[in-house]
């Protein structure tokens, strides 16, 4: 009953008309960006970012902005893979294998309803679990004292393979240069500065939000620079955006094994969509695939992949609300608009701000709702962006970068450095490393640093402290088996690649 209390209060404040404007613009402008191949919720997200801070919006309407456009990219990113056999984004991966033959066949229609109500029972199922799961949750992390919170981000740290799918040792390296940068500007006990070179700029940090703009956005646009400013498919033409109720019946079983299996892949940190949308395809191929249909355009194909990601998406939003740690890429994201807003994540949150938690999940819940409304008839309009060209999309992104960024701080070195980190953020690319381990490091690098000094300073100095109660112990013991399982999977996937030279269809979705 305490919890029906506190969503009946999150929705008074989610339903204002400020909230519902937001909520329908997030999720309008969510679904068109997950559609274009490329860009994806970490990338729209960052984009959006700047006009939060433009408009001066409070931070529960920020928040709520934000996790709208989040949530439209999970449903958007599906448009692109059933039409043009290109991912929106990662978790929308798996929707190729089955929804691009389906619209081959002439089914591309179903393959939307099907795939966007999909969307809907997985983002809805994921909605109700962090309504249930995260209070529990925040219940076991109210013990938490620094020592644990430094073991915590060290598991972060850890998990961030699960998050971008790259090289372990790319990973942890990348993860180690952002908590360099992080530790650019005044000491906070010391008061000394570092890493400044003398640039009275630097004094205060990198903003997290201007180097996410530019790892993220800028680096994106010199991607699309140097491979993708002519590329654009056709389409395939779209009359209707419906289907037969017994062709989604038959799905139902799907959908909700894809959004069991994904809620709990997005609860583990690290683990986020890709994963969610992954396992939950495989389980249902397992399930179901008593026929072999599964790769020719089996709507269960389309079906489960979909409910998964979008699940894992909401699921992931658990830990970070929680416990302060981010579930996935974009939830990184999220935590450094509530940390730029001067909002502290974790057990915390939901004692001293309850009305922006619990205005989030209400928003939520709206937000599936017109979600599905968008998704259903709108379809058509949708996939008419999809042939919009490069060369007429780049400069809107840039133009939203440098005026968001600007608005900011109004310092033109801030957009000298936006464009410092676009361009190392191209170079990691270019290496093959993700960025996302960067932004973790830069963003969580203060606060661990901050428990390593406040345990080190309760204990006297003894190191002893950092390994002092069962939650620490265990938190360490959950790192290391990370750290080797992520190792034998890496190893096992170098054995596979070595044994089959030859790429194969199988193997892009490996």
């Amino acid at each position: 009953m305490e919890i029906l209390g506190f969503l009946l209060a999150g929705f008074a404040e989610a339903l204002t008309p400020t909230n519902i404007a937001l909520a329908l613009f997030g999720c309008f402008i969510g679904t068109i960006i997950g559609a274009l191949p490329g860009l994806g919720p970490v990338n729209g997200v960052a984009i959006l970012i700047p006009l939060a801070f433009s408009l001066q919006l409070p931070p529960g309407s920020a928040l709520i902005l934000l996790a709208c456009v989040y949530y439209g990219c999970m449903y958007g990113g599906r448009i692109s893979s059933i039409m043009l056999n290109i991912p929106g984004d990662e978790p929308a991966m798996m929707t190729c294998i089955d929804g691009y033959p389906m619209a081959m066949k002439g089914k591309a229609p179903e393959a939307l309803a099907i795939s966007g109500i999909a969307s809907f029972v997985g983002a809805v199922t994921s909605t109700i679990g962090l309504m249930l799961f995260a209070p529990l949750l925040v219940q076991f992390a109210i013990h938490f004292g620094p020592a644990e919170y430094f073991a915590l981000y060290i598991l972060a740290f850890a998990t961030i393979g699960g998050v971008t799918g790259a090289n372990p040792a790319k990973t942890l390296l990348a993860a180690a240069f952002g908590l360099v940068l992080a530790t650019v500007g005044i000491d906070p006990q010391s008061g000394v500065p570092r890493y400044t070179f003398g640039s009275f700029e630097l004094y205060d940090g990198f903003d997290p939000i201007v180097a996410l703009v530019g790892l993220f956005a800028i680096s994106e646009i010199f991607v699309m620079l140097e491979t993708r400013m002519g590329d654009r498919q056709g389409a395939v033409s779209v009359n209707r955006a419906f289907a037969r109720y017994s062709e989604i019946r038959q799905t139902f079983g799907a959908m909700f094994r894809g959004s069991a299996v994904g809620f709990v892949s997005g609860i583990l940190p690290g683990a986020g969509a890709s994963l969610g949308s992954f396992l939950a395809y495989t389980a249902e191929k397992r399930v179901s695939n008593k026929d072999g249909t599964f790769g020719t355009g089996d709507p269960r194909g389309v079906a489960a992949p979909e409910a998964g990601n979008n699940a894992a998406a909401g699921g992931a939003l658990v830990p970070m609300l929680a416990l302060g740690v981010p579930g996935s890429g974009t939830t990184a994201v999220l935590l450094a608009l509530l940390i730029s807003l001067n909002i502290t994540p974790g057990p915390l949150l939901f004692q001293n701000q309850p009305d922006i938690v619990w205005g989030l999940i209400a928003a939520l819940f709206l937000a599936n709702v017109f979600l599905l409304i968008l998704n259903l008839p709108l379809v058509g309009v949708f996939t008419r962006m999809l042939a919009i060209p490069m060369w007429a999309l780049m400069p809107f992104v840039v133009m939203v970068s440098f005026v968001g960024v600007y608005s900011i701080s109004h310092s033109t070195f801030d957009l000298t450095v936006m464009v410092g980190f676009g361009v190392l953020g191209f170079l990691l690319r270019k290496l093959d490393i993700s960025v996302v381990p960067v932004v973790l490091g830069l963003l969580l690098g203060a606060e661990m640093e901050a428990n390593l000094r406040r345990a080190l300073a309760i204990s006297g100095g003894e190191a002893g402290i950092l390994v002092s109660s069962w939650i620490s112990i265990g938190l360490y013991a959950l790192t290391g088996c990370f750290l080797v399982i992520a190792v034998i999977l890496a190893f096992r996937k170098r054995r596979r690649l070595a044994a089959a030279p030859v790429a194969g269809t199988e193997r892009v979705f490996d």
